[in-house]
């Protein structure tokens, strides 16, 4: 995959995109840090639209692929383990340029279907997981059973893609939602309010 042109002028997108904005990208930019020409660029995507699409789909599988890297041996240690690997590295500066990219092509999803379309899959899939986790919890009586998954996953889904957007557009770190977060897994998920100590 590394010898693939496409993964390389992907990754030149992500590296251009993070140093020039969206708005003012332009394939010479990509090919300025790519070793592929402009026109080689426009052989293996044909237009600026095909390339960010491409693009959307390089960034969904590093995306899937850190959430797919959580793990732990209950679900509190599931989530915890989701929440250190989304949040809780501020200095994490792959993470960061990540976010940078996604948070560019964010500002135009307004203005294309497709861009949304595709967007709504990082999010589906963050909430799918979450979701996931928090029904194990209350199957293995680790979180309270009065607790509704959906509406519990719809909030922890805000709560990160807004911190991540806040550490981009204000240099606001995700470090400073630890104890709020850890508040409300103790008083909202955990069953019968059981104190806990988050992992360090």
């Amino acid at each position: 995959m590394d010898d693939d042109p496409t993964t390389d002028i992907l990754e030149a997108t992500h590296r251009a995109l993070c140093q020039h904005g969206y708005a003012n990208l332009t394939l010479h930019d990509i090919a300025a840090e790519s070793d592929k020409s402009k026109a080689t660029i426009h052989y293996h995507f044909g237009t600026k639209e095909a390339l960010f699409s491409a693009f959307l789909d390089y960034l969904y599988d590093q995306y899937t692929a850190q959430i797919d890297a959580a793990s732990g041996e209950t679900p509190l240690e599931h989530l915890h383990s989701l929440l250190d690997t989304l949040l809780w590295n501020p200095t994490d500066l792959p993470k960061q340029a990540f976010q940078t990219a996604i948070l560019e092509i964010k500002a135009q999803a307004p203005y294309s279907d497709s861009i949304q379309e595709q967007l709504i899959e990082f999010d589906a899939y963050l909430f799918d997981r979450l979701q996931t986790i928090i029904e194990a919890g209350i199957q293995t009586r680790e979180f309270n059973d009065e607790v509704d998954p959906s509406t519990a996953a719809d909030f922890l889904t805000t709560t990160i893609k807004g911190a991540h957007t806040r550490q981009i557009a204000v240099n606001h770190s995700p470090e400073h939602l630890v104890d709020p977060m850890t508040n409300y897994i103790q008083t909202h998920l955990l069953a019968d309010n059981r104190a806990e100590t988050p992992p360090t």
